[in-house]
């Protein structure tokens, strides 16, 4: 059974062992939620998430689009793919690059 980590997100339905998993291990979650999508899944556990926005720049009146890549634990029991649109949640530092972790496949 999976618990509920404070968020308003339909829990994964398989279960896993995994440690780091927010639903069925020890890791909790925090701070930002993001959406974006998974651009890769090559590393074990890990996928790459971009996501686009617009930010105002004042000197020409109009919005810039801009984009940023994050890396985010992936649970064995969401596994989540390439072109999956996800929801993605800010956690302790879990490794150099990842910060997040993988809520919801979307």
């Amino acid at each position: 059974m999976a618990k509920d980590i404070g968020i308003e997100v339909k829990p994964p339905k398989q279960e896993c062992n995994d440690e780091h998993c927010p639903f069925h291990g020890h890791l909790s979650v925090r701070g930002q939620m993001l959406e974006g999508v998974v651009v890769s899944d090559k590393m074990e556990k890990t996928v790459v998430v971009e996501r686009e926005y617009e930010l105002w720049v004042k000197k020409y009146e109009r919005y810039e689009k801009r984009r940023s890549r994050i890396h985010a634990h992936n649970p064995p029991c969401i596994g989540a793919k390439v072109g999956d649109r996800v929801l993605i949640m800010e956690c302790r530092p879990l490794s150099k690059t990842k910060s997040f972790v993988v809520v919801e496949v979307r």
